[in-house]
């Protein structure tokens, strides 16, 4: 599923709210303007660069989020230049292979290309570029290395002013590091560097939205534990509210996600922050960042116990480091975890067991954590979220 924030408009005014969201540039690629369940509006997708606070022309109206609908044109163009290429025969013998979905990180598309078609690849490459004339360059996808889980990104097509390359393509053209707009919001990223995926935006505006109930409970700014931060895009969502967030613990054990971090720190924040990756310290009175293995921190007596909000982004272990994460909480008053699980949808009422088991008790009259479905991760495995509204001892 691909969830999306999408300004609900009545039929009556549609063609001005899209003049004014055209002219920003915040119409999602694509995607498509589609009718609502009851036909007295229109959803219009916007794209993640977005604001979260839309001028007064737009404010008027209701964002909701809602799975995206892709616009077939945009999606016609790409079968016709793919046949053009190879011919109708070769497309309808891989039908179910070609890669028809596709993710954008700023100028730059990743695709994920099955053997069946690997063969074709510069072909694909061509079709996406022709297909989509604002994408620089085209890369494929081929899994996540290491202990970091970076994805391995090769580029297969590159776009050169008027003129499109598929070999040899040079090094000023396949550079991974891009700033993307996220809630209104420049987000520095290399997705070759430090994990980072644009199709979570929904997720980190879910984040937002609990965050702002906890604040509402607790009457006061939060003090945010972000572990597992990478670049920082969720720490860009919740900074990007007023009043919202005091003290930030941001660490990761990748230093260059840690080094893009701190860059993006500086411009959101609009003060210094080091230039080089440097374990975890007190930078400023109110953030503390750098690089850290989670599993440690609440080890530290200046750490433990200091935090409102924690935030798990690390899919495929979550549930393993929730028993050492859960001391990090400030347990004198209501806290949340909020998390991200990835688990086979078989296995999934045996993991909201675990979840639970691994949590201090819920707070009064809240729901039990457990896992909603986001989108399908594998075949067999679910991209699942969650979150924890935790009682003060």
């Amino acid at each position: 599923m691909n969830v999306m924030r999408h300004l609900l408009v009545p039929n009556h005014q549609v063609e001005d709210a899209l003049g004014h969201i055209r002219s920003r540039g915040w119409l999602a690629p694509g995607m498509r303007v589609f009718t609502s369940e009851d036909g007295t509006a229109r959803l219009i997708p916007l794209e993640p660069g977005a604001p979260l606070e839309l001028p007064q022309a737009l404010a008027s109206f209701d964002v909701t989020s809602h799975e995206g609908e892709i616009d077939e044109r945009a999606d016609t163009d790409w079968w016709g230049y793919l046949s053009a290429l190879v011919g109708d025969e070769v497309v309808e013998r891989h039908r179910e292979a070609w890669p028809s979905s596709h993710e954008f990180v700023g100028d730059m598309m990743i695709v994920r290309i099955e053997d069946e078609v690997a063969g074709y690849a510069s072909q694909i490459a061509q079709a996406k570029l022709q297909s989509h004339p604002h994408i620089r360059l085209v890369l494929s996808d081929d899994g996540v290395l290491g202990e970091f889980r970076i994805r391995e990104l090769s580029p297969i097509g590159a776009r050169r002013g008027d003129e499109i390359l598929l070999h040899d393509i040079p090094a000023d053209l396949s550079d991974t590091k891009v700033h993307v707009r996220e809630s209104g919001r420049s987000i520095l990223c290399d997705p070759r560097r430090a994990y980072f995926s644009t199709k979570l935006q929904s997720e980190r505006l879910e984040t937002l939205a609990l965050a702002k109930e906890l604040r509402s409970l607790l009457g006061r700014p939060l003090r945010v534990c972000d572990p597992f931060c990478g670049v920082g895009p969720a720490l860009a969502t919740l900074l990007g509210e007023p009043g919202l967030v005091g003290d930030v613990l941001a660490s990761d054990l990748n230093p260059d996600a840690v080094e893009m971090l701190f860059d993006n720190l500086r411009r959101w924040d609009r003060r210094d922050y080091p230039s080089e990756p440097s374990p975890l310290a007190r930078v400023h009175d109110d953030r503390m960042v750098g690089v850290a293995d989670a599993t440690e921190l609440a080890g530290d007596t200046t750490i433990a116990g200091d935090w409102d909000l924690v935030l798990v982004n690390l899919p495929h272990r979550t549930i393993e480091f929730l028993p050492t994460l859960a001391p990090l909480l400030d347990r004198t008053s209501p806290s949340m975890i909020r998390g991200r699980v990835v688990v086979a949808e078989s296995e999934i009422d045996t993991a909201n067991v675990a979840i639970r088991s691994a949590l201090p008790a819920r707070l009064e009259g809240t729901p039990e954590p457990a896992l909603r479905i986001k989108r399908d991760y594998s075949s067999t495995l679910r991209l699942c979220s969650f979150e924890a509204w935790l009682s003060p001892v």
